[in-house]
């Protein structure tokens, strides 16, 4: 009852307000992955333009510096890793600065291996909160899961992760699989976060963090790789959508693992109690 999947994930670390250089590098770890034959490379959170919001809070930069580097969804530079997913006929993730008119929000675009974008998130629980004059990071206002090869996707960036409400919804919507772009903690306790995120919800969870990546399938870790500039690549497993087809070919599997397996558990409760009955 399940399609199995190979991914990547690519802890990969951008530079600030760099996003020529940021491009050029993550086209060439996205063509490195893509060596693999994975189905989906995903990588890291505002990696196109280098995550500067920080450096607006911090006065360290203008709402307008923010503007000024932010692509739109159709811009030059998704235009080109549409490009690029089509010409390694894989399907890319990835965290960037979008802009829709005056405002600027935290965002992540799948694009499949035919260079179409399937789906967009906004993140919607930022650290570092929002307010109504902060045009340079808007927070987002749908959680809706969307269409691609591999199945329903819903995307979970970096502090999303931390609140099960997010994840839920998403599966509520159908989400098959998880992808989490980060910019974060790399702690135990995000690691423990991840991990019951995709035990709640019964669904793979693959996350490309700055520093770390970590894959999880059937409620388990099967890939955890520290360090910048890492590729990790595993298999996931995806669970069937539910309908009363799947539904039915699960209980007929199941059905014929039980008889053998019971008989097996008579067998040995059985000697157990031949084995009493000689002890005593």
């Amino acid at each position: 009852m399940y399609n199995s999947v190979k991914v990547s994930a690519i802890s990969l670390k951008p530079a600030k307000w760099d996003k020529a250089a940021n491009a050029d590098k993550m086209e060439a770890f996205f063509a490195k992955a893509a060596k693999d034959q994975p189905q989906v490379i995903l990588t890291t959170e505002g990696v196109l333009e280098g995550y500067g919001v920080m450096d607006v809070i911090q006065n360290r930069a203008t709402p307008a510096d923010m503007l000024e580097i932010a692509e739109p969804i159709d811009g030059p530079y998704i235009q080109r890793f549409q490009r690029l997913a089509k010409t390694l006929r894989t399907c890319l993730c990835f965290g960037f600065a979008e802009c829709i008119a005056d405002a600027v929000y935290n965002c992540a675009v799948f694009i499949d291996q035919d260079g179409e974008i399937c789906g967009k998130y906004h993140k919607t629980q930022l650290a570092e909160g929002t307010h109504a004059t902060w045009n340079f990071n808007r927070i987002g206002k749908k959680l809706r899961a969307f269409d691609t090869p591999i199945g329903r996707a819903g995307i979970v960036i970096c502090n999303d992760r931390w609140n099960p409400l997010i994840t839920r919804t998403l599966v509520l919507d159908g989400a098959q699989v998880i992808l989490i772009p980060s910019y974060g903690s790399k702690s135990k306790g995000q690691n423990q976060a991840v991990l019951a995120r995709a035990r709640e919800n019964g669904v793979p969870i693959v996350e490309a963090n700055v520093g770390m990546n970590l894959i999880i399938s059937k409620g388990e870790i099967v890939t955890y790789k520290w360090g910048n500039d890492q590729i990790s690549t595993a298999v996931i497993d995806i669970p069937a959508s539910p309908s009363e087809k799947a539904a039915r070919r699960s209980e007929q599997e199941y059905l014929q693992q039980q008889g053998p397996e019971m008989g097996k558990r008579y067998e040995k409760t059985m000697e157990s109690n031949r084995k009493r009955t000689r002890n005593k």
